[in-house]
């Protein structure tokens, strides 16, 4: 029989895996909007609004910007009013009300305010990963966000096939508007399912740089330094389709990248409790750096297939470690703030990261993007080696 202290924490086990379970299915359905976009975004700007390179790149830019900035408010927020649940289904529904915007426009200058609404989608993201941690120990937190990237990549997944096999059947603007309907279960999901308890009411001042500790100031540089490193996945598939590819291989390789995430999310998120965050963290550089490196060694078809493959090793690594290390060096009372002002930092950088992909790909080559961002990718390894990784103690019930 089981004694009330049991039966409580067997309903906060219940609870807690139901958060991370939602999360993961609502991020798995609007992914597959999404990424039946985004598998042809670049194509479509390229060569049906007429863009070239640098336009890309600000346009990408600008929405990687908007998703730093939208992250930290929303970070902001949820910590000064104790609110989180609001900031992830508005996230959601913005997403799906962009996507009918890409359908309606007529030039890539309309792009910019859809892009812009869309990115700030991700004003989701700092909330719903400070209630995933909250939700989480130290021996399943890598899990708990390997869980939610491997279900984000099954969504991409599933959306990237439904556009290699709809494109020329619907073409761009009616797969854009059927890519719109997922974003509406997404949002029901966190409404319905998601409890969130009341916060402290307090009064809230914010998180400021002088909060973070040595060690997060030094891995939040690190990262900002990979960041301008990081240039837009639109350059992949571009180079991709001006090598050969025909239109409707271009997805599939976006879906190979998609297949390989999806597959070692959840692994690599799992070795990362085992073995520490900073040695995932290097094996995330090393795949980036094995990206540009075989880009510029082996330039042709095969070198392309196997830089897809590399880049999903490395979002897969990447990305569960990345928000954990943050949420753990963090402080305490400060975790989503700390999430937001993190994506902020190194989300502001996107903007001149893609631009000067862009510029260096119109007044250079297509190759120099891929030197100097090898380059800023052992810089940030170099830097990396300095973060004295810390593990908090945390709902170890």
């Amino acid at each position: 029989m089981k004694t009330p202290a049991a039966s409580a924490s067997s309903d906060s086990l219940k609870e807690r895996k139901k958060v991370v379970s939602t999360f993961a299915w609502a991020s798995f359905l609007h992914d597959v909007g999404s990424d039946a976009v985004f598998s042809v975004w670049p194509l479509f700007v390229t060569n049906v609004l007429k863009a070239n390179m640098s336009t890309l790149g600000l346009i990408d830019g600008i929405g990687d910007a908007m998703v730093s900035l939208s992250q930290a408010v929303s970070g902001y927020l949820s910590d000064r009013f104790r609110k989180r649940k609001v900031f992830v289904w508005l996230g959601y529904l913005f997403g799906g009300i962009a996507r009918i915007g890409y359908a309606l426009a007529p030039a890539w200058q309309i792009l910019i305010p859809f892009r812009i609404l869309d990115r700030s989608g991700k004003m989701r993201g700092s909330p719903r990963d400070a209630m995933i941690s909250d939700v989480s120990t130290d021996q399943d937190r890598g899990r708990n966000f390997g869980i939610l990237r491997s279900m984000d990549n099954l969504g991409a997944t599933l959306g990237t096939v439904l556009a290699i096999v709809l494109i020329d059947r619907l073409g761009y603007r009616n797969l854009f508007f059927l890519a719109a309907i997922p974003s509406v279960p997404a949002v029901l999901l966190v409404l319905i399912r998601v409890r969130e308890t009341p916060g402290d009411k307090r009064i809230y001042r914010g998180v400021r740089l002088r909060d973070f500790g040595r060690d997060l100031k030094i891995y939040t540089l690190s990262s900002a330094i990979f960041a301008l490193a990081a240039y837009s996945y639109s350059f992949l598939l571009v180079h991709a389709s001006r090598s050969d590819f025909s239109t409707p291989v271009v997805p599939a390789l976006y879906l190979l990248f998609n297949l390989v995430a999806a597959l070692l999310s959840l692994p690599f998120g799992r070795l990362a409790d085992r073995i520490g965050r900073k040695p995932v963290l290097y094996l995330a550089f090393l795949f980036w750096g094995l990206v540009n490196a075989v880009l510029i060694v082996f330039p042709g078809k095969t070198g392309i297939v196997a830089c897809f493959a590399l880049y999903g090793m490395h979002q897969a690594s990447l990305l569960p470690v990345q928000k954990a290390l943050v949420a753990e060096l963090a402080p305490g009372e400060f975790v989503a703030s700390s999430l937001g002002g993190f994506q902020m930092i190194i989300g502001l950088l996107g903007l001149p990261a893609s631009l000067l992909a862009g510029y260096l790909w119109d007044t250079v080559n297509s190759s120099a993007p891929f030197y100097c961002s090898l380059f800023l990718t052992g810089l940030a390894v170099f830097v990396l080696v300095f973060v004295k990784e810390t593990r908090n103690q945390k709902l170890q019930a």
